[in-house]
């Protein structure tokens, strides 16, 4: 009998201390889906996406309203499965505040290629081939490709004219100038393609005192369209050749 009262009391103590840790966990869960439940959202960092796509993306799922769940599941975390975007991030701002930061796939340029945009790096790999024409990145013509690989090197013809290519786009991003198209002619002339403006560059001589310059020289022409020739410029020259269109001219 007293073995019994023993083992009952045991029991009685072990499923009394399961009781209250019981308890506690669920007055925890409790505590945490009211406290931490997500109310707002900061969004950084988006280009290609917006904001509404951005949290359907990331708050899915049963706890994706959790801002203590979302933090784990989104530090630093790589996305492979959503064009454009390299990784995301979830940071508590409070309880019920979130910032999700967006961190994109760095994009140089693309080409048209069998109906599609193939979309290149800063080093020439392919990052992202998509049905969708991106704002902000320019457009690479008169470079011509035999293939495309998803995340290999783009295999131009001319090798050392995509080097070419990756310098100039290399520039661009330093200085802050955002082309529409970037045009390789026959010639071996580089030329630019900004909104109502044409930039004829030239040869590749001299190409990152043009590129650096050309923020300022842009400003002057501001509401203008024609063609800008800087063929000739260099660290010597001040001036540059800007030929208006013709219905322009006549204004």
């Amino acid at each position: 009998m007293k073995k019994r009262k023993g083992k009952l009391r045991v029991f009685i103590v072990v499923l009394t201390i399961l009781l209250v840790f019981a308890g506690i966990g669920f007055g925890g869960y409790l505590y945490i889906t009211k406290n931490y439940t997500v109310n707002n959202v900061i969004i950084e960092g988006n280009v290609h996406y917006t904001d509404e796509q951005i949290i359907d993306l990331v708050m899915t799922g049963r706890f994706g309203h959790n801002s203590i769940y979302l933090s784990y599941k989104y530090k630093n975390r790589e996305i492979k499965d959503v064009p454009f975007v390299d990784t995301i991030s979830v940071t508590i701002l409070s309880p019920d505040s979130v910032r999700i930061s967006v961190y994109e796939k760095a994009l140089a340029g693309f080409i048209e290629y069998l109906g599609r945009y193939i979309y290149f790096d800063r080093d020439g790999t392919v990052v992202e081939s998509s049905t969708v024409k991106t704002q902000g990145v320019p457009e690479v013509v008169g470079v011509d490709f035999d293939y495309v690989v998803l995340y290999d090197k783009l295999p131009a013809q001319d090798p050392k004219l995509f080097n070419k290519v990756l310098n100039l786009t290399k520039l661009m991003s330093k200085y802050s100038v955002e082309a529409e198209k970037i045009y390789f002619n026959r010639n071996g002339d580089i030329v630019l393609y900004l909104g109502s403006i044409v930039i004829n560059l030239g040869r590749e001589e001299n190409l990152d005192i043009k590129i650096m310059n050309l923020p300022s020289i842009l400003k002057k022409l501001d509401g203008m369209s024609g063609t800008l020739r800087m063929e000739n410029y260099d660290e010597n020259t001040d001036r540059v050749s800007f030929e208006p269109d013709r219905t322009q001219e006549t204004q």
